[in-house]
Parts: C-alpha cells; sequence; structure tokens
C-alpha cells in the first residue's frame, strides 16, 4: 500500500488518477495538487461518482519551492 502525491490535474493527470483510483490495492492514498484546485476537485468528484472511493486534493504552485515544500 502505498500513498502518492500527483501533482498536475489536466487531460493526463486526470486519466492517471483515475487509473490509481482502480489500483487501491497499489494506491491506498492519493493526493492530487494542482494550481487550480477547481480541477482538482472535479477529477475526485468523478472518481468518487464512478464508486472509486475518495482521494484528497490540494493546491500547489509546482514552480515555487516554498509552495512545494509547504505540500
Amino acid at each position: 500500500m502505498a500513498c502518492v502525491l500527483q501533482i498536475g490535474a489536466g487531460g493526463v493527470g486526470g486519466v492517471v488518477a483515475h487509473k490509481m483510483a482502480m489500483n487501491r490495492e497499489v494506491f491506498s492514498r492519493i493526493i492530487l495538487a494542482s494550481r487550480t484546485l477547481d480541477k482538482c476537485k472535479v477529477i475526485a468528484d468523478s472518481i468518487k461518482q464512478k464508486g472509486l472511493g475518495e482521494i484528497e486534493i490540494d493546491c500547489v504552485d509546482a514552480d515555487s519551492v516554498e509552495s512545494m515544500v509547504a505540500l
């Protein structure tokens, strides 16, 4: 069981988050972060609606060292 932090909630990020959520025996805790929290929420809601459990979401600017360290 692993905890994973995924940075990015674009088109590819959404697919990756869904695939990880389908494999809970490997990814027990999923945290999705992006500059746009609304994009993360849309993906998290989709995962929940499909019965794949819940994921955590957060806001982060991957270009900012301080923001990444705080996350």
